[in-house]
């Protein structure tokens, strides 16, 4: 006999989820439709992704994006997908997307009091070989009085009133941290085509057995990550050695490494001595996320959340994770510093 309760007749989607943290919060419920039209792109853009390869969309468009990056046809189309959906969601007045040299500034009678910062496609480069990517999103709320322009999303991480990402992965997952709250994730159900909430107010490990980062550029690390690694290979206190991953997609390395803890490093070195990663949409939502659940995220010198931005597209170094193993290097850099 087939089991009844298998079917969950009280689902709580995020639409759901949102609405109640709002309605404890006295909220308008402009923020609430910001993050319906987002998840309206984001559904747009895995179903886009898993037709990829029928619909023709792999391949490079035949351009760079103003960060340097080949620029792929998946790419523009979650690019327009996503600051059309914002736009029509009347909640938003400045957009900043990697694909865009400039902030989208969102015509006037469709203004709202939001600020979004997107990287409409992380890890695109992995899109032709099937590897998970992703979407990474924050969200700010407008401060100056004067009309809306880039420099509104100038914010310190700090200001933050949401982030999250979407993983488009075995499944399409949406984690989402809030100013308020903590770490929730919801799972895409595309039988109903909701994001269905799977993991409440998630934590990360306070430490872990998992390093990551692109040691292809081991030539060029300073002397303080060489060191750091040196010590996760080859422990002098007898434990075991830490396992190396790394994919190459931003959102997949800082997911696993929120659900299995361990440490995500993406470091200056003397290649980029202002790190690769760019700071407004993609640090510092995935360091409110790790802070959110515990952890930390750093530059080395800095916490991400404290960075005062002084340009859209800024590249900022970054290491972030369980606390342990984040404040373990940051002992190496202090004393390598110190030098």
């Amino acid at each position: 006999m087939t089991d009844r309760s298998a079917f969950d007749t009280n689902v709580i989607t995020m639409t759901r989820f949102v609405m109640e943290e709002g309605r404890r919060a006295k909220g308008t419920g402009e923020f609430t439709q910001l993050l319906n039209s987002l998840c309206t792109a984001i559904k747009a853009i895995s179903t886009a992704v898993r037709k990829a390869g029928i619909a023709n969309l792999y391949g490079i468009a035949g351009s760079t994006n103003v960060t340097g990056d080949q620029v792929k046809k998946l790419d523009i189309l979650s690019n327009d997908l996503v600051i059309n959906m914002l736009k029509s969601s009347f909640s938003t007045c400045v957009i900043v997307s990697e694909e865009n040299k400039d902030a989208v500034i969102v015509e006037t009678e469709k203004q709202g009091k939001y600020i979004v910062c997107i990287d409409p496609l992380d890890g695109s480069s992995n899109i032709d070989c099937l590897v998970s990517i992703g979407t990474i999103f924050a969200i700010y709320k407008k401060v100056s009085p004067e009309a809306p322009s880039g420099k509104d999303a100038l914010q310190p991480g700090r200001n933050l009133v949401a982030a999250g990402y979407a993983l488009y992965g075995s499944a399409t997952m949406l984690v989402l941290a809030t100013s308020a709250g903590g770490v929730n994730c919801f799972m895409l159900d595309p039988a109903i085509g909701e994001f269905i909430l799977v993991d409440r107010d998630v934590k990360i490990k306070k430490k872990g057995n998992i390093y990551s980062l692109n040691e292809g550029y081991a030539k060029y690390f300073d002397p303080a990550v060489t060191e750091y690694l040196k010590k996760k290979k080859y422990p002098e206190d007898g434990s075991s050695p830490y396992g190396g991953r790394y994919i190459g997609s931003m959102v997949a390395d800082v997911h696993r490494t929120l659900v299995y803890g361990g440490i995500f490093l993406y470091p200056a070195n003397s290649k980029s001595p202002k790190g690769k990663l760019r700071l407004l949409y993609e640090c510092n939502p995935m360091a409110f996320v790790i802070e959110k659940a515990g952890g930390i995220a750093t530059t080395g010198h800095q916490a991400i959340l404290d960075i005062v931005p002084e340009d859209i597209h800024q590249r900022v170094p970054v290491v972030l994770g369980s606390p342990d193993d984040v404040k373990e290097y940051l002992e190496i850099v202090r004393k390598h510093s110190a030098k």
